[in-house]
């Protein structure tokens, strides 16, 4: 009798973990809506916060060049240290930094305190954000139901970013702009709160595996200064000392960063991760998509305010069909068709999908009627719920257990040099072209929607590259039986 019932006592402790899955992954999915909801809510406020705290014109986009600096220059380091020193303690500790800092943001009275509370804003993100996935291949195993997770994941990334311009502009309109940030506090505590019994426990491979002082320096110091050149190339030029001086060491950083992870006895990224095709071509089709799908999330909701006189509100609203038909397509069908067609497939007809939408917006008109020059825009950014969630699992199918953080580290910092990149190649074309339409006497409206074109047509070119590598780099279809 002593034999059975032993196990039989065990087995509830084995299925606890199994239970709790699932409200990981809401906790997991509620850290990543937060970060994206925080990109894309600030843009709509940002005139009410201009005139709130006295900002200057450049000194307004540090508002997000805080935020994105922080953010990216630091994921790759925090992905390994959560491999390093646990997963769970490193994603407990970003998102209470991230809630404090929100606070902070919502009380800020001055340009100085809003831009130190939106760089540790970034540095809260990071933390959190660089482990959730590497959590989340951890607890789901099983192809069908890791494929489910992913699509559940991936969706709180595609449909955050028109959410959070629906929810800015209400909050911002009906309340003030410091609701932006204060929204963050309940939502950051409750997701503590589940976070603490419902995450993994895990100890990590401890600080001797990895311990490489020299390249984290060299990583963090060489991107942070990376995105910055970046993001400031359309204040100074692609060609000024400035951009090509920062860039320079930046790139010099880096270049010395890979050589130390080749030699390094305990390395902070063991290049063995980049060996495999489905990690380095998922990392290099993101780039690409990324940059590309900028022009989508940023510059329609200009086109809209800007070119069709549409309000923040009014802009939010009309972007909500992309949010209703990505969740559709990422909860309802994508986990199905990865498993049953494999993820290559998929995320080539995604990015297919994609490729139409660019196409189209590089041909909307100055007098653009919603219904049927924008509508049929916002239901093929479906191509969005495809497209991500496959991605995402090529992405990290190559990585080991003890690699998932850095790997998903590695994934999430590439998706922010894509998105820095293409802030600062399409913005940056769309102004210069409509200056010069401005200056040889066209309309605002006309000098405009011609710079849009222009940044949606290589936005375009962007996605057909991708589709190029996914094709050529990325391994065959996974299939399974239906």
């Amino acid at each position: 009798m002593s034999a059975v019932s032993a196990p039989l006592r065990a087995l509830p402790a084995l299925l606890a973990p199994r239970r709790s899955r699932w409200p990981a992954l809401g906790v997991l999915a509620t850290g990543m809506l937060m970060t994206i909801l925080d990109g894309s809510i600030v843009t709509v406020a940002m005139p009410a916060i201009q005139s709130d705290l006295g900002f200057t014109p450049a000194g307004l986009s540090w508002v997000v060049n805080a935020y994105l600096i922080a953010f990216g220059s630091l994921l790759l380091l925090a992905g390994r240290l959560g491999d390093l020193i646990g997963r769970k303690r490193l994603f407990l500790v970003g998102t209470a930094v991230f809630t404090a800092a929100s606070v902070l943001a919502g009380v800020a009275t001055s340009p100085a305190i809003l831009i130190a509370a939106r760089f540790l804003q970034g540095v809260g993100s990071a933390l959190a954000s660089a482990v959730s996935l590497g959590i989340l291949v951890t607890l789901f195993t099983e192809p069908r139901e890791r494929a489910r997770a992913i699509a559940v994941f991936s969706f709180t990334g595609a449909a955050g970013a028109s959410t959070g311009q629906v929810l800015g502009g209400l909050l911002t309109d009906g309340l003030s702009w410091h609701w932006i940030f204060f929204i963050n506090l309940p939502i950051g505590l409750a997701a503590l709160a589940v976070a603490v019994p419902a995450l993994p426990r895990d100890r990590g491979l401890g600080l001797r595996a990895g311990a490489d002082t020299a390249g984290a320096l060299l990583v963090t110091g060489g991107l942070m200064l990376g995105i910055y050149s970046v993001v400031k190339v359309e204040e100074y030029g692609w060609t000024s000392a400035r951009t090509l001086g920062t860039g320079a060491v930046a790139a010099l950083l880096l270049a010395g960063f890979f050589v130390r992870q080749a030699r390094a006895r305990t390395p902070l990224m063991p290049l063995r991760i980049l060996r495999s095709r489905s990690v380095a071509g998922a990392n290099l089709v993101q780039m690409l998509m990324v940059a590309a799908l900028f022009s989508f999330q940023i510059l329609v909701a200009l086109y809209l305010q800007q070119v069709l006189g549409y309000g923040a509100a009014e802009t939010g609203l009309a972007m909500l069909p992309a949010a209703a038909v990505i969740g559709a397509v990422s909860l309802g069908v994508s986990a199905r068709l990865n498993t049953r067609f494999g993820e290559r497939n998929v995320l080539l007809t995604g990015i297919a999908l994609l490729i139409g939408v660019l196409g189209l917006l590089a041909r909307v008109p100055v007098h653009a009627h919603y219904a049927t020059d924008i509508l049929p825009v916002m239901l093929l950014a479906a191509g969005f719920g495809l497209a991500l969630p496959a991605l995402t699992s090529l992405g990290m199918s190559g990585a080991s257990e003890a690699d998932a953080g850095l790997a998903s580290g590695l994934f999430n910092t590439t998706q922010q040099i894509g998105m820095a990149v293409g802030v600062a190649v399409l913005s940056t074309l769309a102004a210069s072209r409509t200056r010069s339409l401005t200056a040889q006497g066209g309309t605002r409206a006309e000098a405009l929607t011609s710079g849009y074109h222009l940044a949606f047509t290589v936005g375009t070119g962007l996605l057909v590259a991708a589709f190029v590598i996914a094709y050529g780099v990325l391994r065959g279809p996974r299939t399974t039986t239906a």
